[in-house]
């Protein structure tokens, strides 16, 4: 039962990043764009790494073990891919003004941190059209379908840092310091649409904070679900939907690697920034792995 919480407790460690980056941008008074473009790429180098080296190979024992090598290996890809359809699915739901991982210009964001700069064009008319027709419920609407899109993003990403720490403590620990660090850009990103939907600092860190920790929500309701179809008669998962799992966690990390973190990483960063944390991340997870064995 220890393992079970020592993997809620780094679920709720990433989750909970989003609000420092929240308090970073009402905090401030200039964003640094190029450590955000570096800890974005290192967050990608170390999910790309440990995905492929690490994930993709436990899935493929489990597996193997179960169904045999050929079999195994087929399902392996099957689950893979299949993880990778799932999160493209999840992320197609999220209209792409609502999408948590857009980048918001400095402009944008300056408002948060300094009420007396003037707010861009586009929000401010947006905020302006419901002020003027005096409909508050309009703003909470803008606000509450913003952080449930960001909630129901989040959700894999919960489940995959559970399940992680759940079948190996070090692997957890390392995908949650990586789940954390792309965590706090998108606290910044949650808070800009947040704050001109609502007009609100305070609300915008609660929808920031309560986005993130929807990542507990989705690791405790996935793991609970398998655990009732699928577990066994002392309630732990088989092999077999392990290595489904794992395989799945790989797509699902790549997924999020190549679709999220690198072009935020570009678009924050200048010259090869982003390049330097995806290659500082690959290293530093690949030396956690070797002086763990």
């Amino acid at each position: 039962m220890s393992g079970f919480w020592f993997a809620l407790g780094l679920t709720v460690f990433a989750g909970m990043s989003t609000g420092i980056g929240s308090v970073i941008a009402f905090t401030a008074k200039r964003t640094n764009y190029r450590f955000l473009s570096v800890a974005t790429g290192f967050s990608a180098g170390v999910m790309l790494y440990v995905s492929f080296v690490e994930i993709f190979y436990k899935g493929l024992h489990s597996l193997s073990e179960r169904f045999g090598e050929k079999t195994g290996n087929w399902v392996n890809v099957a689950s893979f891919f299949g993880g990778m359809l799932l999160i493209g699915l999840i992320d197609n739901l999220i209209p792409s003004a609502e999408n948590p991982h857009e980048t918001h210009t400095e402009k944008e964001t300056r408002p948060l941190h300094d009420p007396s700069a003037p707010l861009p064009a586009v929000p401010a008319a947006m905020i302006e059209e419901a002020a003027q027709a005096h409909d508050h419920r309009k703003l909470l609407r803008m606000g509450l379908f913003t952080a449930l899109a960001i909630t129901i993003h989040n959700f894999p990403e919960g489940l995959v840092t559970f399940l992680a720490a759940l079948e190996d403590p070090s692997l957890g620990i390392a995908i949650a310091v990586a789940i954390a660090l792309h965590n706090i850009p998108e606290g910044i990103s949650v808070s800009v649409p947040i704050f001109y939907a609502t007009g609100s600092r305070r609300k915008a860190f609660i929808y920031s904070l309560l986005s993130g920790m929807a990542e507990a929500v989705g690791a405790l309701v996935g793991y609970f679900v398998l655990r009732l179809f699928a577990g066994s008669a002392n309630g732990a998962l088989p092999a077999e939907i392990m290595g489904v799992l794992f395989g799945g966690v790989a797509g699902i990390m790549v997924y999020i690697s190549l679709d999220e973190l690198l072009p935020t990483s570009r678009a924050y960063g200048k010259g090869h920034d982003s390049l330097l944390g995806l290659a500082g991340g690959m290293v530093v997870m690949a030396l956690s792995l070797l002086l763990m064995q």
